[in-house]
């Protein structure tokens, strides 16, 4: 169970419901076909109930997701290869919920995505996944990047690249501890990707 309250819609405060209708209304609801952004009360699901406990901050965040899903240079196979390695590594149900499709459906290979998820290195992927791969797992896990990543995902995705790649693993962290710590679930009938 959740442990922030849902939020309904007619109960919004002007500013909650200004950030609602923002998160609600957006490009996100109308590409999203894997998951709902609403429940039937309207109610948001996943992390964007959360960030309408703090409307100001929450529409910062929004901002930056949207801009990060859909104006982003990236392409989308490797932004999704990103997010799932950042799922993946908070173990966030709902964050791999949500985007395992999305990344199939940007052609990420299954194998990829499986791998991804049980932590190890995929098996003959394509030289710019590999790249990215190897830049996110730097990241992440030491929190520096080698001159020789660096300088290989620079010729791979060029310095706006860069700066959107660490962007989406910023992003997807946020969202991820926020998911975590408020225990925010997935919808009824889905299996959990990580367990508990």
């Amino acid at each position: 169970m959740a442990r922030l309250p849902v939020l309904k819609p007619d109960s919004l405060n002007p500013d909650q419901k200004a950030l609602y209708d923002k998160i609600a209304g957006d490009k996100r609801r109308q590409k999203t076909r894997r998951f709902k952004m609403t429940v039937g009360d309207g109610t948001l699901t996943g992390p964007f109930n959360a960030l309408l406990f703090s409307p100001k901050v929450g529409d910062a965040v929004q901002q930056l997701g949207g801009a990060l899903r859909f104006d982003s240079s990236l392409p989308g196979h490797l932004r999704e290869l990103a997010i799932l390695m950042v799922a993946a590594r908070w173990r966030a149900n709902y964050e791999w919920y949500a985007h395992a499709p999305i990344a199939a459906r940007e052609e990420l290979d299954d194998a990829i995505i499986e791998a991804v998820k049980t932590g190890e290195v995929p098996d003959q992927a394509p030289d710019d996944v590999l790249n990215i791969h190897r830049f996110v797992s730097e990241l992440v896990e030491t929190r520096r990047v080698s001159a020789e990543t660096y300088q290989d995902t620079l010729e791979v995705i060029g310095e706006q690249g860069l700066v959107e790649l660490i962007s989406v693993v910023g992003y997807y962290s946020l969202l991820a501890g926020l998911l975590n710590t408020f225990e925010i679930g997935l919808p009824e009938g889905e299996d959990l990707p990580f367990g508990e």
